[in-house]
């Protein structure tokens, strides 16, 4: 097993005061504690209400663009939206699709091709708007970088509203920093500086369904319509690794309420596709099924597959299209695969690097970010993966980051070197000339001030808890603080010196361990972990071979463990018993870590 730093979050606050005034068990109120929220934000996240969600007007620049979408629709001209082709712009484009629909407007729509268009408007683009009669551009998910390309739509005389949430642009002027906004007549983001929206962190999604739900406003739609467009912004909002909380855990509590009796054909044959039919979807499944199948069209084909599913409006066709997106997913997967194996074996052959720059010449370049996530999750290093593009001489890179290290701004440092950029802390997108490959690396990594200890993943323990306070009643408070994800992690417990007194082996695949462990105290409970043949492993080293067979027979042995887990129950052949998932174990007798 990796080397791990568990680390046991400190944040203080009178968690008994806590509980009481909110009826929370006092685990729950300091996971709230950890997870940065403050006693006024309680409420609204331990009961998310729609009604709580913040006023679109409140977004810098909405007024104007009602007006000037309005101003539209009474004349009788023609909207172009323009989006991303991941998963946050496909749901983007759907939402103001349908929503200027909705209320009367002529609107089309355009997803740019990975490949032959890469990301976001181009001057290509807006050319041919022109040349179709097109009067307004609408962005989403992309546009607070395109100064180009704006500039262009406004010398055409277009008018151009961008929806992004994107970083907007800077250059650095000493300490200074000079933030850079496209020639657009209105900007809708969160992240710009002058922009009062009490929440910053929407996706492409939830910037649009603001637009949106202002539209309705202005144009006296009743307010239960735009609940229509929930599921979409909570499938974006999970894929697109935003914070979970305040907005978005509106968003994503309620669409996952209605994605689970979805009225869309396209994302119930998705579904289907998938076999989840029977199953409740949760954020894992968005994240882990549905969103890499949306994800796959715009990686490998084109996007407009998925933007036509979910517009489809008969049910075998939808089905029809499901199947295929579903395939070209499982296609993905296996080029996943190779893609991986080629960047290990690059880093195999590279010198030691604190930044991993890894160029794959035969990978699709679709997956560059894909691939570097991966190696960042197994390596721990900030990652970016280069391949070739289309351009002779050129090459397109996707980055993946850890928390301690800003890719974005590392990016910034190297712009001299970059033909374009864009992103944020955790990930970016960039292209170069091939031959400055190596003054990249170079570059990237001497400017990088990372310390070895960074390069150890830490594991953030909310509570040291013993299982003899874990009850079902505290197990379904702790549930409840679901979905999880960026901004509000599953919490995780731990408790030290837990002899094993036994441990069996389960599973078709016999791929789980299930152990019964023994406090200090003599407490016992059970455990499982879903990597028997690594537990196997690893107790055989630490322990040894004989220590390791006792353990499996149930006899005495020396086999003692610190363990990171999360509590759930456990229901076989209607009994019902508290389990904990064990995500971390440690050698106790070696290594004291709490």
């Amino acid at each position: 097993m990796a080397e791990q730093n568990w680390v046991i979050r400190t944040k203080r606050a009178d968690f008994d005061a806590l509980g009481r005034k909110f009826d929370i068990n006092p685990v729950v109120a300091r996971i709230l504690v950890n997870r940065g929220l403050e006693e006024a934000e309680f409420e609204t996240f331990l009961h998310p209400e729609l009604d709580k969600l913040h006023d679109p007007f409140l977004m810098e620049d909405m007024n104007q663009a009602v007006r000037i979408i309005c101003h539209d629709i009474e004349e009788g001209h023609s909207i172009r939206i323009v989006s991303d082709y991941d998963v946050d712009g496909v749901m983007a484009n759907y939402i103001l699709y349908k929503g200027l629909r909705r209320i009367g407007a002529d609107v089309d729509y355009v997803i740019p091709h990975r490949v032959r268009d890469g990301y976001g408007i181009n001057e290509e683009i807006i050319e041919k708007a022109v040349e179709d009669g097109i009067r307004t551009i609408v962005t989403c998910d992309n546009g607070i970088a395109a100064n180009a390309a704006l500039a262009k739509a406004k010398e055409s005389g277009l008018t151009v509203v961008v929806t992004d949430h994107h970083q907007v642009p800077y250059i650095t002027d000493g300490d200074n920093r000079q933030y850079i906004l496209p020639p657009a007549d209105v900007i809708l983001n969160p992240k710009k500086k002058s922009c009062g929206y009490p929440f910053d962190d929407l996706c492409g999604a939830g910037v649009a369904y603001k637009l949106v739900e202002a539209l309705f406003i202005k144009r006296d739609i009743p307010r239960e319509e735009i609940y229509q467009f929930l599921e979409f912004v909570a499938i974006a909002t999970i894929c697109d690794v935003v914070s979970l909380t305040d907005e978005n855990r509106i968003f994503v509590v309620y669409g996952l309420e209605r994605l689970n009796h979805s009225e869309n054909k396209g994302l119930r044959a998705l579904i289907g596709s998938n076999a989840l039919s029977d199953v409740t979807i949760d954020a894992y499944h968005v994240g882990f099924k549905l969103g890499p199948c949306i994800n796959a069209s715009g990686r490998l084909e084109s996007a407009i597959a998925s933007m036509e599913l979910l517009l489809e409006e008969d049910t075998e066709k939808a089905i029809a299209k499901a199947d295929a997106i579903y395939a070209v997913n499982e296609e993905r997967k296996e080029m996943t695969i190779r893609g991986v194996e080629a960047a290990e074996a690059y880093l195999q052959d590279a010198q030691e690097m604190k930044v991993f720059v890894i160029y794959l010449p035969d990978c699709h370049e679709s997956l560059a970010g894909i691939i570097a996530g991966r190696i960042r999750e197994k390596y721990h290093h900030p990652v970016l993966v280069l391949v070739d593009s289309d351009e002779e001489g050129i090459l397109k890179g996707s980055g993946r980051s850890i928390e301690e290290y800003h890719m974005f701004e590392a990016l910034q440092k190297c712009s001299d070197l970059l033909l374009k950029f864009g992103g944020h802390a955790m990930a970016a997108g960039f292209s170069l000339n091939k031959e400055k490959l190596e003054a990249f690396t170079g570059q990237i990594n001497e400017t990088c001030e990372l310390s070895e200890d960074a390069f150890i993943p830490k594991v953030r323990i909310d509570v040291p808890m013993p299982m003899s306070y874990i009850t079902e009643e505290l197990i379904e408070e702790i549930d409840a603080l679901a979905p999880f994800g960026k901004g509000n992690e599953k919490p995780v417990f731990a408790q030290k010196e837990l002899n094993v007194l036994s441990a069996k082996i389960l599973g078709k695949d016999r791929n789980v361990v299930r152990v019964t462990l023994e406090s200090s105290d003599g407490y016992t409970g059970e455990g499982i972990y879903f990597n028997a043949q690594e537990f196997s492993d690893n107790i055989i080293e630490w322990f040894g071979q004989e220590e390791y067979d006792k353990m499996m027979h149930g006899w005495l042995n020396n086999v003692v463990l610190n363990i990171v887990y999360y509590p759930s129950v456990n229901e076989f052949n209607g009994n019902r018993s508290i389990q904990l998932q064990i995500k971390r174990y440690a050698m106790a007798a070696v290594r004291e870590v709490l």
